[in-house]
């Protein structure tokens, strides 16, 4: 028969319930899971959590490890790799920063792109240029919208670009 296992869990069962319902990130869903399961009682040993779960064991005690150094919050915390860093320089970020927040602005990334070439000697790509706006600055553009009446009808006037705005 396995051990049970001892695991000094300081949330309440219906705390743990209640964020497990309320949580996006399915990985921290499943920590949160495996702290519930546990501290109602439902399970009881390593073993079986590791079957009800799906995850091998030195998964889950690696896990509970980081519960018990770090609590709650350690245990929740997930890696993120850094990524690859942005290829723009961080001069010419301050420029097309400040070139943005100006009322005329931009009508396209692809203006942006034309702007960052000219201006700071920038060759990048347009996703580049997309993800720099839209994640770095939280800025997109704004849309017109055709009337209801004229949506069905040709569509010769695409939707123009009003301005960027922040936010």
């Amino acid at each position: 028969m396995p051990n049970t296992l001892k695991l000094d869990i300081k949330e309440q069962a219906d705390y743990l319930k209640t964020r497990f319902k309320k949580e996006t990130n399915a990985q921290r869903k499943e920590r949160l899971h495996a702290l519930y399961l546990l501290k109602s009682g439902k399970v009881s040993t390593l073993e079986a959590l590791s079957k009800l779960l799906s995850r091998d064991t030195s998964t889950l005690y690696r896990w509970f490890q980081k519960y018990k150094k770090s609590g709650l919050e350690g245990l929740l915390k997930v890696y993120k790799p850094a990524g690859r860093p942005i290829t723009i320089p961080p001069e010419a970020l301050e420029k097309l920063k400040k070139r943005i927040e100006e009322p005329e602005g931009f009508s396209s990334y692809g203006e942006i792109q034309s702007w960052l070439k000219e201006n700071c000697g920038v060759d990048v790509d347009y996703h580049v240029v997309y993800r720099a706006v839209r994640y770095k600055f939280q800025g997109k553009f704004k849309f017109s919208k055709r009337p209801k009446s004229k949506r069905h009808e040709s569509r010769e006037n695409e939707r123009q670009p009003q301005a960027m705005v922040n936010g």
